[in-house]
């Protein structure tokens, strides 16, 4: 005699061909069991209560798994370790929060698929490099910051265009020279990728790095700011802002936007230069430098 089978007060998914074997009472054959197809998650661990940082290894089946990092991270964070922390947001590489060092590259973990990752089985995880650290793959960007907000990342408007409630037109070859530029997110890897960045945590922290320096081109670049002289003047201004740069080029390979830090930096001082040469005085830093 045919028997319904008991069942737990666990959520249970609708399968069909269970449905048909319990109305039709006919054995059906098993379906085949999905291969088992483990990943060795290695991750930084670092709590500053402990004091001192570890490396924590986790078994992900990839097929139980959404396709990229993040979703791994959360998967281990919810079903494994409730004590991971990393920063996450819009899963669509767009807000920059969940910036990490995986398998040696800066990227964002959203953007980043597993499968790409693995070196065998294994995938590494840091958080960002040459950056404090406040909790596991959460760095401290306070300084990142600190150094954006001091390029003026807004429009400098004369007090007859503030007070205008006309709109400040611009050319349609004028906006195409914002492409590139402002689709920066300030993830952080381009700059935290650059020697020359690491460097500057030794003795002097005023390069300011491919992604702000990326930011204060976007803004000389726009033709509706009238501070264009006074910002190049401020890049100017000592050896190290910006002529600290050796277009090393690892700021445009790990790029998870694809834009281009070393192209801006080098139009930033070509502008600089060009501005120098016309009679603006500029250039006191680079030479010095020199």
């Amino acid at each position: 005699m045919f028997r319904f089978p008991t069942f737990s007060n666990k959520k249970i998914s609708f399968n069909p061909s269970f449905s048909r074997r319990v109305a039709t009472n006919v054995a059906t054959p098993k379906e085949p069991t999905t291969n088992n197809q483990t990943v060795q998650f290695e991750i930084y661990r670092f709590n500053q209560e402990e004091g001192k940082p570890r490396m924590q290894i986790y078994q992900i089946n990839q097929n139980e798994c959404g396709p990229m990092i993040l979703d791994a991270l959360i998967k281990i964070k919810n079903e494994q370790d409730g004590t991971l922390t990393f920063r996450r947001s819009c899963r669509e590489g767009i807000c920059g929060s969940c910036a990490m060092n995986i398998g040696g590259t800066n990227t964002l973990a959203c953007l980043k698929p597993i499968s790409e990752a693995k070196i065998g089985e294994k995938i590494s995880i840091y958080p960002l490099p040459h950056m404090p650290v406040v909790k596991d793959l959460v760095p401290d960007l306070s300084g990142f910051y600190e150094q954006h907000k001091t390029i003026r990342p807004w429009l400098e408007l004369t007090k007859a265009q503030l007070a205008s409630k006309t709109e400040i037109l611009q050319s349609k070859e004028d906006r195409k020279k914002l492409d590139g530029l402002y689709e920066c997110i300030l993830c952080a890897c381009c700059s935290t990728s650059c020697p020359s960045y690491w460097w500057s945590e030794g003795g002097n922290k005023d390069y300011l790095g491919p992604a702000v320096l990326l930011q204060a081109y976007r803004w000389i670049s726009d033709s509706r700011d009238t501070q264009k002289k006074e910002r190049l003047q401020q890049l100017s201004e000592g050896p190290f802002k910006l002529y600290k740069c050796h277009t090393i080029m690892n700021c445009t390979r790990v790029c998870p936007k694809h834009l281009n830090p070393a192209k801006a930096i080098a139009k930033v001082k070509k502008e600089a230069a060009d501005m120098h040469h016309a009679g603006g005085g500029l250039l006191g830093g680079l030479n010095k430098a020199i």
